[in-house]
């Protein structure tokens, strides 16, 4: 049984994430490394997330903040190398994390108590792997290293802030580069089409030069913030059930308690609160034609302390992918929609301890559409 379905799964997982744990968006998976042979890979990404917040009454009345969400598209690129029978490598680019949330004002039929708040966060990523495969035996090990370059600013806005003395706020956080590494093991048995794979990703760790003003006056010398990206841990895993049908899945945990944005002017408090998250894919891909497959899988993600903060108003999600796959000769192309449906939670600010709940999300879903091209040499 042959590979057919590799960019099934490594499609499903991808466009899976329009809204994933923390500000995760790729899932940040090896699909390249396990193609056969030499392979060049060109992927695009469009998710539109909904998101939107009915505040509580906290003397202006209560009042919905309007959808928050801002659409995005991201691009990725892969080239594997075949070296020999058991040694291989691959070069991939890709935008790992992200964050676009802005609440519109309450003229454009936001709220009043979070008018002007929102967060950019843009990230890009170099990975280079290496793998080598043990002879006779389907086992692997791979490594490599990873080169994350990240940027973010924020906003503050809002009677809820304006209580605080904080209203206007805005954080600017240079882009930085920094390098992690990563390693796993993996095991195959092409007859079966199977496969499984386990990657410990390391959490790298930025020194920003950040600028901090309110209302356009500096409030703060430049100075540094230290982030931590979080590490994280991918399982995949995929096994044919019949000459044409395949079972593919993955867990991805990520260790988000460790990422905290905490600015000098704030006094320690940091701008984001998020659980570890463990995100859960199963799904099957069915061979129709030597041509056409399909696949369809399921997500699922737990929700956390049930808390989210105005720069990220939910926590957990459920959601189903579809892809279909056409291969001619060493071509392949991989489309694929998605729909998440995201946990209800409150909304809060303050530390954890010191949380005051200032509202619960309302709409919230996400779609997510994808397409990928590989090209085997």
């Amino acid at each position: 049984m042959k590979y057919v379905y590799s960019g099934a799964a490594a499609l499903l997982i991808s466009t899976a994430p329009a809204l994933a744990g923390g500000i995760d968006r790729s899932g940040q998976f090896l699909g390249p490394l396990w193609e056969p042979g030499d392979y060049a890979e060109f992927s695009w990404t469009l998710a539109k997330p909904t998101l939107s917040t009915n505040t509580l009454n906290l003397g202006a009345g209560p009042s919905n903040t309007g959808d928050v969400a801002g659409t995005y598209n991201s691009v990725g690129l892969a080239y594997k190398k075949q070296f020999n029978e058991n040694f291989s490598g691959a070069v991939m680019f890709g935008q790992p994390f992200g964050s676009d949330i802005s609440y519109p004002g309450a003229a454009d039929g936001g709220s009043l108590y979070l008018q002007g708040t929102g967060a950019e966060i843009d990230t890009q990523e170099v990975v280079g792997v290496v793998r080598y495969v043990f002879p006779q035996s389907g086992f692997g090990v791979h490594g490599g290293i990873r080169a994350l370059s990240t940027s973010a600013k924020a906003d503050l806005g809002g009677a809820i802030w304006d209580a605080r003395g904080i209203d206007g706020y805005h954080l600017d956080i240079d882009r930085e580069t920094d390098f992690g590494w990563l390693a796993g093991v993996s095991w195959e048995k092409p007859e079966i089409a199977a496969r499984i794979a386990l990657t410990f990703n390391s959490s790298i760790t930025h020194d920003f030069d950040t600028t901090q003003s309110i209302m356009g006056m500096q409030i703060a010398p430049e100075d540094i913030t230290e982030v931590k990206m979080p590490k994280s841990v991918n399982l995949e895993f995929q096994t044919g059930i019949s000459p044409t049908m395949l079972v593919l899945g993955s867990i991805r945990w990520v260790d988000w308690s460790e990422f905290k944005v905490r600015p000098s002017a704030l006094g320690g408090t940091s701008l984001t609160h998020f659980e570890d998250s463990t995100t859960y894919t199963l799904g099957v891909a069915k061979k129709f034609t030597d041509q056409w497959s399909g696949a369809v899988s399921f997500q699922y993600e737990g929700g956390g302390d049930g808390v989210g903060t105005p720069l990220s108003p939910y926590e957990g999600r459920k959601g189903i992918t579809l892809a279909a796959i056409y291969t001619q000769d060493n071509l392949k192309i991989t489309t694929g929609i998605s729909y998440v449906r995201l946990s209800q939670s409150d909304v809060g600010i303050g530390d954890p301890g010191e949380r005051l709940v200032v509202g619960e999300t309302d709409d919230r879903k996400g779609w997510g559409v994808g397409v990928k091209v590989g090209y085997s040499f």
